[in-house]
């Protein structure tokens, strides 16, 4: 069997939301080249918020699209989300690929039928970063106690569903040691996909550093705002979300929000900044990649998926790490790249390994090694 008789299988691909166009959303592009005649099925979709690869889909939702305010607050219907992801037929499909961060690795496959998950996260949202999300500081005193009493049932619902999963794909080391410890299955990894080709090396930079990032609390943006309130140098942060209205708030004047940009634009952003800002702890994380691909050097939290991405030594360092996650440690770590000298060269180069063609052939090859189909659990 080769690749075009597999894709011509019915195949399914689900996602968890389509609501913008960030990590996990890119790796769903890619699955839509390699499946042009699949459906993706989703939670809900926002008309228009999706690459064109992916509007020109067949794409089938849950109950939740036609739930209130679902365009900006479907994170308020998480405990409906495993009984949505419960509620979709996939009994017409032989092949089903999710990129799952939250419910969608819970696709029932036929009897027969493969279900390969690529994995950005066990659901974020209730095991590592759950403080992040509903912690003190992060979430009102409703929120938090709804929460204290649905995550138990989400997480239970999260372990006993990765059974539905034949085979799990992790995005990073990071990502494999989570699936392991709280699943209790083995994963292959195979590192998202960074479009290289899309930047262009720039040897020069017009004085700003840069964070691009969806404004929600794990990315710690607000980790950003203060060092660079501390600071004092211009700051430009790329993208939107449920912080915004409050990081703008704490922001003092050399701190300018763009919302979310267009690809050009994007391009732009990345070869003007002196270095790119990545204060969270990421399961992987393609920004720091494309800030790499221009040339650009990247100051990151030591932990996550930066350590698998970021050379913060050697001979060929492509950025600088900061360990301890506060202020003073992200504002040092800032002082100390604003000296340093990085060949932006050597800095791309660093990134061939995360190319989008190589996703591709490995993400080929993967699916190949694991059909023909063959009953499913």
């Amino acid at each position: 069997m080769n690749f075009n008789e597999i894709s011509s299988h019915r195949v399914a691909l689900v996602h968890d939301w389509l609501t913008g166009m960030r990590g996990g959303e890119k790796i769903l592009e890619i699955f839509c080249e390699l499946f042009p005649n699949a459906t993706v099925f989703t939670l809900l979709h926002n008309r228009g918020a999706m690459s064109p690869t992916i509007e020109r889909m067949k794409i089938k939702n849950s109950f939740i699209q036609h739930l209130p305010m679902k365009a900006t607050k479907y994170r308020n219907y998480l405990p409906l989300m495993p009984l949505a992801i419960g509620s979709l037929d996939f009994s017409g499909y032989d092949l089903i690929i999710s990129t799952s961060a939250a419910v969608a690795k819970g696709a029932i496959p036929k009897d027969g039928a493969k279900h390969i998950c690529y994995c950005n996260s066990p659901m974020r949202y209730v095991w590592d970063q759950y403080e992040e999300y509903f912690g003190k500081g992060h979430a009102g005193f409703i929120t938090r106690s709804a929460m204290a009493l649905v995550a138990p049932y989400l997480r239970r619902w999260d372990v006993q569903t990765c059974n539905r999963v034949h085979h799990f794909i992790a995005n990073s080391r990071n990502v494999a040691e989570r699936i392991s410890r709280i699943y209790h299955r083995n994963s292959d990894v195979i590192y998202p996909p960074v479009s290289t080709d899309q930047f262009t090396v720039a040897e020069k930079d017009d004085g700003y550093y840069l964070v691009v990032s969806a404004l929600v609390p794990y990315k710690r943006v607000d980790l950003a705002i203060e060092a660079f309130n501390k600071y004092g140098e211009k700051l430009l942060v790329v993208g939107s979300g449920p912080e915004h209205e409050k990081l703008e708030k704490r922001a003092n004047k050399n701190i300018e929000f763009l919302g979310w940009q267009s690809d050009e634009n994007l391009v732009k952003l990345y070869a003007g900044c002196r270095a790119l800002i990545f204060p969270g702890v990421e399961d992987f994380g393609i920004v720091p990649l494309e800030a790499m691909a221009s040339g650009k050097p990247v100051v990151a939290y030591a932990k996550g998926g930066a350590l698998e991405t970021v050379v913060g030594d050697g001979d060929s360092p492509t950025g600088i790490f900061f360990h301890v996650q506060n202020v003073d440690a992200l504002v040092d770590a800032v002082r100390s790249v604003s000296r340093m000298k990085f060949d932006p060269y050597a800095i791309r180069r660093h990134t061939g390994k995360f190319d989008r063609k190589e996703f591709k052939r490995q993400i080929i090859d993967y699916i190949m090694k694991h059909l023909p189909i063959s009953k499913g659990k």
